[in-house]
């Protein structure tokens, strides 16, 4: 029989997976590092194990002990699949930039989770660090993993993903690129396959926010290069000490933008549903592409899956709301706004009616429609010239005071037409999805797309 003996047993031996369609216009051969296939979904896993070994043999934790951590939510999920399999209680300090699906699988597996401000100093009582090395000071039997200055973070990437990538690329890789978060991944692979061959270039990929990259080439940690960023995973404001940055060639750094859109990208294009880390590390490659030659090989550290980012990196909305999406279509708009409910009325209705539903969901223009769809419009501009004419425009039906409906158009219309079909007299557009769902469009929704 071939089985496992516990979930911890599948960590390791993730595979290495071509890149194809986005690194076409790249000379070299691109693989993937893909991590999510560990069973916590990241490449959190396998530190994760390391550290409690560790801290076992060393006795700093025991049978029935606390782990605290604090964490991003992949190395609190790691943690939590040991205390599962080990049984120890585990308490997890995040962040309130981290996703809401990453706390939530953290307490699925039994943890607790404390929610921490993100923009305060490290040093800060309030920070997810402070509050971490504090629970450890007071709870007895408690182990405070601490992975960034925790050196067995590094040692299992020494110990698992160097010799893996080494093996799975008979010892041909030439570039590793992996994004620089606590330094445990970058720098304990690197370690290993430096010693193979020391010709093997490692490039870090950081966050525009994160002051490791100018720490890397001048050796000064500079507090003024730090400011909020929404990329999650990586990025420090101060330096863990698992870092040896004489493994490290090159830094690079990317937006938050260009990171959210690569993971998308990778999505559709290649198949492979990963994390913000992961888009930013190919982001980063994309950037240094003419550094490449033919005969090179890159491994790409793929660090963690999607699931943990389907309401932000993979929801429209968000992704429109921080100015991250490039709006095109009528779709794009209805997406990026969210797909509400369209409110509509019947002709046999009063204005009266009307303009109670103007008030209560705070739009101008209705479509008035019937059985067959839409046959006029009433908008708020429309009743108010009438109002003066008409003083009991309000016991009228619609029908007596509709006007032309609004244009019909394809759910995948350019924004570009829908310009120049919303005008003075026409203020908003209709269209149908998929389902035949009726969704508007205003000027107002169009203002708003541009400027995202």
């Amino acid at each position: 029989m071939d089985f496992k003996n516990n979930i911890l047993e599948t960590i390791g031996n993730t595979p290495l997976v071509k890149l194809n369609k986005i690194t076409k216009d790249i000379p070299a051969t691109v693989l993937a590092k893909v991590e999510y296939f560990n069973p916590g979904n990241s490449i959190k896993d396998r530190m994760a194990v390391k550290m409690i070994d560790v801290a076992e043999q060393e006795g700093k934790l025991k049978p029935g002990g606390t782990i605290i951590e604090c964490t991003s939510g992949n190395t609190g999920m790691g943690l939590a699949l040991v205390g599962v399999v080990k049984g120890y209680k585990c308490i997890f300090a995040t962040t309130d930039k981290q996703s809401q699906s990453k706390v939530d699988i953290l307490r699925a597996l039994g943890a607790e989770v404390i929610v921490c401000p993100t923009n305060v100093e490290p040093e800060d009582p309030r920070s997810y660090y402070s509050v971490a090395a504090r629970l450890a000071k007071k709870i007895p039997n408690s182990f405070h993993a601490n992975q960034y200055d925790n050196l067995a973070n590094r040692l299992a990437h020494y110990e698992t993903t160097g010799p893996e990538i080494w093996k799975q690329t008979d010892g041909k890789i030439t570039h590793l690129v992996c994004t620089a978060g606590t330094g445990g991944t970058i720098v304990g692979t690197a370690m290993y396959l430096k010693e193979k061959n020391p010709d093997i270039r490692i490039w870090a990929i950081d966050v525009y926010g994160s002051l490791l990259t100018k720490y890397f080439k001048t050796g000064e940690i500079d507090m003024k290069e730090v400011h909020p960023y929404i990329s999650e995973g990586f990025g420090e404001d101060f330096v863990p000490e698992n870092y040896d940055m004489s493994v490290i060639d090159h830094f690079e750094q990317v937006t938050d933008k260009d990171g959210a859109i690569m993971a998308r990208r990778l999505a559709k294009e290649e198949g492979l549903f990963c994390g913000y880390s992961a888009g930013s590390c190919l982001q980063g490659l994309m950037q240094l592409k003419s550094r490449l030659k033919k005969e090179d090989l890159v491994v790409a550290i793929l660090h963690d899956h999607g699931s943990r980012y389907v309401a932000k990196v993979y929801n429209d909305q968000w992704m429109a709301e921080r100015g991250f999406l490039d709006v095109k279509t009528f779709r794009d708009i209805v997406n990026a706004r969210g797909k509400q409910r369209t409110i509509t009325i019947a002709p046999s209705q009063t204005v009266s009616e009307a303009v109670e539903l103007m008030r209560e969901y705070d739009i101008e223009h209705i479509p008035v429609t019937n059985g067959n769809g839409p046959i006029g419009s009433i908008s708020e501009g429309g009743l108010f010239q009438k109002a003066f004419s008409n003083p009991d425009i309000k016991t009228e039906t619609v029908e007596r005071v509709m006007e032309k409906a609004f244009p019909v158009v394809e759910f995948e219309t350019p924004i570009e037409k829908l310009r120049t079909l919303i005008n003075k007299e026409n203020g908003a557009v209709l269209s149908k999805d998929e389902a035949g769902n009726l969704h508007i469009v205003t000027k107002y929704d169009v203002i708003q797309a541009l400027g995202s």
